[in-house]
């Protein structure tokens, strides 16, 4: 049997390396649309926007990260994701997400009722949280998890 060509992938953080290691393919949040990497792929560099990472490992099984934004490197053989926050799926706390959700919803609303308050900041704080809350769902549904 012929070997599976993998892509070396590595998602990095200004805090941390959340993950590095070979994989078949990723489909990631991109600002035109969702895009799927596999082996050989062409070359690109792309702003990320918050959304889920989705990674299929050489053993066949999947990770699920949430990405509050960055820009992903594609080379012949590499994926790199510069993260400006990033967390694996099953590490997220539901009642955490719920607790920020409200705050930035509420938030949200605060900014409507009035004209010098920073719309666009308080949306972006909520569109992470839905993307963190979108990562944990995707994960329990795929590991069967409730």
């Amino acid at each position: 049997m012929a070997d599976k060509k993998t892509i070396k992938f590595e998602i990095v953080t200004p805090e941390n390396t959340v993950l590095s290691k070979e994989i078949i393919q990723v489909t990631v949040p991109t600002q035109d649309g969702e895009i799927t990497i596999l082996p050989e792929h062409i070359p690109l560099v792309s702003i990320l926007i918050p959304g889920v990472l989705e990674i299929k490992t050489v053993d066949q099984e999947m990770e699920i990260i949430s990405v509050s934004g960055g820009f992903i490197e594609v080379l012949r053989d590499k994926v790199v994701i510069l993260a400006d926050t990033a967390e694996r799926a099953q590490d997220l706390d539901e009642n955490l997400i719920v607790a920020a959700k409200t705050k930035a919803e509420k938030a949200k609303a605060d900014a409507l009722s009035h004209t010098d308050y920073d719309l666009s900041a308080v949306a972006a704080r909520l569109e992470v949280e839905m993307a963190r809350e979108r990562a944990l769902h995707k994960w329990r549904k795929l590991k069967n998890v409730k």
